[in-house]
């Protein structure tokens, strides 16, 4: 006898409908199972096959041949596992047939029948045609993730046992009912806070205009200077999460399996902060079936690099394309992929290779040769992208010891969001959202200057030999300090300030 269960696969980051057939028939027993599985889809046939004893059910020792259409696409995961046993159940009589075809079945199958969670689900959910469908079976752990999309209803199960009674039954389980906005507003709070770190005000103004801009930023200073401290905080200051750009992460995050169990929405911006050692298919995605790297899982968030000299030189180039760009494209023989990568890069390094070159306590033992070396693993191109550079000193005793009050992360974003509804305002529905964003173009557009702060741009051009990227990297960050302050023209003094943190323009090494 044969049934047929709708089912969908993942790649990459899209999903595409499959119909999973089960044939069961008069023969040697044996398991086949065809549509290019990988060896989680072919071990699968051992897991149904405890699944469905272990439930109560029979397992016939007969023929059977199992079908993963589209038959010209890798199958991955684990997913298929109850729609193959439902599918078993049906085509032996153990389970009702008609309703099958009438719901998206997902969920891998433990050996005593309970279901495990999956990834993916919330791609699934956004892709499904509502029109067709009656709803999304899956398993308990991930139903909050399938609900937010409010495609179709969502039928959450703990067992197989479960699925199969509701099959002869829908009306006895009402489906679950989940407001993302809700979600979205129970947001979770941040364990750090600004008001942790001592000092370093200077350089708190500097990640204040990053967060106001979505500029990237670099922290240059000793070990124990605080650099990784500051950086951990930077989410706290940026504006929260909308609707859309929570789904976008969560999507992301689902597919890699990363959502939180019962969790159901990423609400807070993602800090992603890779190791040194990290690979550039790590870091920017790939492998012969592409998948996502670290930039597109921090997506609407935050890319922390420390020890950035220490990364690969050829890890840190494949990041000029996405920092761009705002995406990153993965060929291979068979298969291309498109990944978003719409984050905020936030790095850290110290100044020479013993990283006392700027401590005025302890003594550097570097050459200049040395620290040259050590900084020209950073190419010009890529701080060229990069556009605020920050020297974070090492605090004095006086500092460490003092308790002044310091200005909590809340006060912070009150104006960094003032700064961004500004920046919404100005740009309309161009598509950016912050002057990080602009291009040459719109540079032209929206930041007209005065005699004054022309000439102050033309000397800093000509003396630090800044390139045209720096130029406009300038202008940038001049708009958003103009921002913060509520002032409708750039000023001479935005200028300035703008100028101070291209500091690695010039060779303060030498």
């Amino acid at each position: 006898m044969l049934s047929r269960v709708c089912s969908y696969g993942i790649s990459g980051l899209d999903v595409y409908p499959m119909t999973i057939e089960v044939d069961v028939s008069r023969g040697l027993p044996s398991t086949v199972i065809v549509g290019l599985p990988d060896n989680a889809v072919k071990e699968s046939k051992e897991r149904v096959r405890s699944a469905i004893k272990n439930s109560g059910y029979v397992y016939k020792p007969q023929r059977i041949t199992v079908n993963l259409s589209p038959a010209d696409i890798k199958k991955e995961g684990p997913s298929f596992d109850l729609p193959i046993a439902l599918g078993l159940l049906a085509a032996t009589g153990q389970c009702d047939l008609s309703p099958l075809d009438k719901y998206l079945i997902l969920g891998e199958l433990s050996l005593d029948g309970n279901l495990r969670p999956v990834s993916g689900c919330l791609a699934v959910a956004m892709a499904c045609p509502s029109k067709k469908l009656k709803g999304l079976i899956l398993p308990q752990e991930n139903a909050a993730e399938a609900a937010i999309a409010q495609t179709l209803p969502v039928y959450p199960f703990r067992t197989l046992s479960q699925v199969v009674h509701f099959l002869s039954s829908p009306e006895s389980f009402p489906p679950l009912e989940l407001d993302a906005r809700n979600l979205l507003q129970k947001r979770n709070s941040y364990p750090v806070d600004f008001s942790d770190v001592k000092g370093h005000v200077s350089v708190k103004r500097g990640l204040e205009i990053a967060a106001a801009g979505a500029h990237n930023c670099l922290l240059i200073g000793p070990p124990g200077s605080g650099k990784t401290m500051l950086a951990k905080r930077i989410p706290t200051i940026l504006p929260d999460m909308t609707l859309k750009e929570a789904l976008e992460t969560t999507k992301i995050h689902s597919v890699m399996g990363l959502v939180p169990p019962r969790k159901g929405l990423v609400a807070t911006r993602p800090f992603r902060s890779p190791h040194h050692t990290a690979s550039d298919v790590a870091l920017v995605g790939g492998g012969s079936l592409p998948k996502p790297g670290e930039v597109t899982l921090s997506h609407n968030g935050i890319l922390f690099l420390d020890e950035l000299p220490e990364f690969n030189r050829n890890v840190l180039e494949s990041l000029r394309q996405p920092l761009e760009d705002h995406y990153v494209t993965v060929s291979r023989a068979t298969k291309s992929a498109r990944f978003p990568s719409k984050f905020m890069l936030v790095a850290s390094m110290n100044p020479c290779p013993c990283g006392y070159f700027t401590d005025p306590k302890k003594t550097c033992h570097c050459s200049s040769g040395q620290i040259q070396r050590y900084m020209s693993k950073v190419s010009g191109p890529l701080l060229d992208r990069i556009d605020i550079h920050l020297e974070v000193p090492a605090l004095q005793a006086v500092e460490l010891l003092s308790t002044p009050a310091a200005e909590n992360s809340s006060e912070i974003k009150k104006r960094t969001v003032a700064a961004r509804d500004r920046q919404q305002k100005r740009f309309g529905e161009s598509g950016i959202f912050a002057n990080a964003q602009m291009s040459h173009r719109q540079i032209r557009t929206f930041c007209p200057l005065m005699d004054e702060s022309r000439a102050l741009l033309k000397s800093a051009i000509e003396e630090l030999g800044l390139s045209a990227r720096a130029h406009d990297k300038i202008l940038k960050l001049s708009l958003t300090i103009a921002d913060l302050e509520d002032a409708e023209k750039i000023l001479p003094e935005h200028i300035a300030e703008a100028i101070q943190y291209r500091s690695l323009d010039r060779d303060w090494w030498g």
